[in-house]
C-alpha cells in the first residue's frame, strides 16, 4: 500500500517544484557527459602533442598533500597546462580531485583539476554528476565557446536547490530556473546528444506531478473497477518512478553535506566525526534504497 505522505508531498506545489527542478539536472547532466567526455579527450590529446615531458611518465608517483601539489617535472607541467588553460587560475584549484600520475593516460583525471572538492574517487566521465560538469565547462578554456555567465547562472540555482533546507522552491524562482537552463541549453545547439534535453527539461518543468496522487487515493482505498486496471498500474509505476526521484536528489544533498563535513574544521572533534559517522550512514541507507528501487515503499 502506498503511504498517504507520499501523496500529501506530490499535491505540495513547491516541494514537487523543488522535485522536478532536480529531475532537470539529471536529464542536463545525461545530455552534457559524451559531448564532455569527448571534448576532453580531444583536449588531453592536444596537450600530449603539444610537450614531449607530458608524455614522459610521472617520476615519483607523486599525490597530493590535502589541497597541495609539490609534483616532479613531470607533474609540475602538467600543473602549468591545467592552469594556463584555467579561466579562473587565481581560484582554488582542487588538486586533490586528481592522481596525478594518471594524468598522461587519462583525460577524465584531468578534467578533475576543472572541478569541485569530492572527485577523487570517481573514475570516469559517466560517474560524475551536473555541477561536476557544469564547473568543468565553466572553468577550462577548452569550452570556450559558451557564455561563463549562463554556466555560472545554472550553477547557482543547483546551488540554491540544492541548500533548500524545507526541499521546496517558489513558482517564482521556478520561471527563473527554466530561463537560466534554456538560455543555457542553447549553447550547445550544435550538439548531437543535447538536441532533446531542451524538449525534455520544458516537459519535466510542466509535468503535473498531481496527476499521480488520484492514482495513490485510488490504489490505498481500493475502490478499482475493471477499466481502471491499467491506469493502477501506471499510477503504481509512477509512484516508484517520484520515490527513486527523490532517493537521488538526496543522495545528492548527503553527499554534498560529507564534503562541507570534510573541510569544516570542527569536524576532527568528536562531535564532528559523530556528524560525519551519521551522514555516511544516511548515504549508505539511501543507497542501497535506491539501488533496489525500493525508496516508495518507506515513504
Amino acid at each position: 500500500m502506498v503511504r498517504a505522505e507520499l501523496a500529501a508531498r506530490l499535491n505540495d506545489r513547491e516541494y514537487t517544484n523543488w522535485l522536478k527542478a532536480g529531475r532537470c539536472l539529471l536529464i542536463l547532466k545525461d545530455g552534457l557527459l559524451p559531448f564532455t567526455d569527448r571534448h576532453m579527450r580531444a583536449f588531453h590529446g592536444d596537450l600530449l602533442n603539444q610537450s614531449a615531458v607530458l608524455r614522459s611518465p610521472c617520476r615519483d608517483s607523486c599525490k597530493p598533500r590535502g589541497n597541495k601539489l609539490s609534483g616532479c617535472k613531470v607533474c609540475s607541467e602538467w600543473q602549468k597546462a591545467i592552469l594556463r588553460h584555467h579561466r579562473q587560475p587565481d581560484v582554488t584549484v582542487n588538486w586533490d580531485n586528481c592522481f596525478p600520475p594518471y594524468w598522461r593516460t587519462d583525460h577524465w583525471e584531468v578534467a578533475k583539476a576543472f572541478m569541485p572538492r569530492g572527485q577523487a574517487k570517481v573514475k570516469g566521465a559517466d560517474k560524475c554528476d551536473a555541477p561536476a560538469l557544469l564547473n568543468l565547462i565553466n572553468y577550462c578554456t577548452y569550452f570556450s565557446f559558451v557564455d561563463p555567465k549562463l554556466v555560472r547562472e545554472v550553477i547557482r540555482c543547483r546551488n540554491e536547490l540544492m541548500h533548500s533546507s524545507e526541499y521546496r522552491v517558489t513558482d517564482d524562482w521556478m520561471q527563473h530556473y527554466w530561463t537560466a537552463l534554456n538560455h543555457f541549453v542553447n549553447q550547445f545547439r550544435h550538439v548531437p546528444e543535447m538536441a532533446t534535453v531542451g524538449n525534455k527539461i520544458d516537459e519535466m518543468l510542466t509535468l503535473n506531478l498531481s496527476i499521480y496522487v488520484s492514482g495513490l487515493d485510488q490504489m490505498d482505498s481500493g475502490g478499482l473497477g475493471d477499466g481502471l486496471e491499467a491506469d493502477f498500474v501506471s499510477h503504481k509505476e509512477s509512484g516508484a518512478d517520484v520515490g527513486q526521484w527523490e532517493a537521488e536528489l538526496l543522495e545528492e544533498m548527503l553527499q554534498e553535506l560529507l564534503h562541507d563535513a570534510d573541510e569544516d574544521t570542527d569536524s576532527q572533534t568528536q562531535v564532528g566525526k559523530g556528524k560525519k559517522a551519521f551522514l555516511h550512514f544516511c548515504l549508505c541507507i539511501l543507497h542501497i534504497m535506491h539501488k533496489r528501487s525500493m525508496f516508495h515503499d518507506f515513504c
